[in-house]
């Protein structure tokens, strides 16, 4: 235990002696870790955790297509695919929009 001791005083007079490198290496080990726990924390997020719908499994996603691209469902079209539909067990509808804020202004385009 004493050699431990010994060992930690020798280590923070050396780094003492050197505070421009010990500040460096301090920054350095800060920015490391946040960088590591923001990413982790992103993909545990958007990929680990399961989402919080019971047989998630069994989403799908369900688009029109206009010339070869995906584009969204239109309303009339969800109501009739929601009254219509014997294989599917429930039918929902969402919308995603593109948000820019710029100066003072709020431009919106659907995504």
């Amino acid at each position: 235990m004493q050699t431990l001791w010994q060992d930690l005083r020798y280590g923070v007079r050396m780094l003492m002696k050197a505070p421009t490198v010990t500040l460096t290496a301090v920054i350095t080990l800060a920015l490391g870790i946040g960088a590591n726990t923001a990413i982790f924390s992103v993909i545990d997020a958007a990929l680990l955790k399961p989402l919080p719908f019971t047989e998630s499994d069994r989403l799908f996603i369900i688009q029109e297509t206009r010339g070869g691209d995906g584009c969204c469902l239109s309303y009339p079209n969800f109501l009739d695919m929601r009254a219509q539909s014997s294989a599917l067990e429930t039918v929902a509808i969402f919308n995603s929009i593109l948000v820019t804020m710029t100066g003072d202004w709020l431009c919106c385009s659907p995504a």
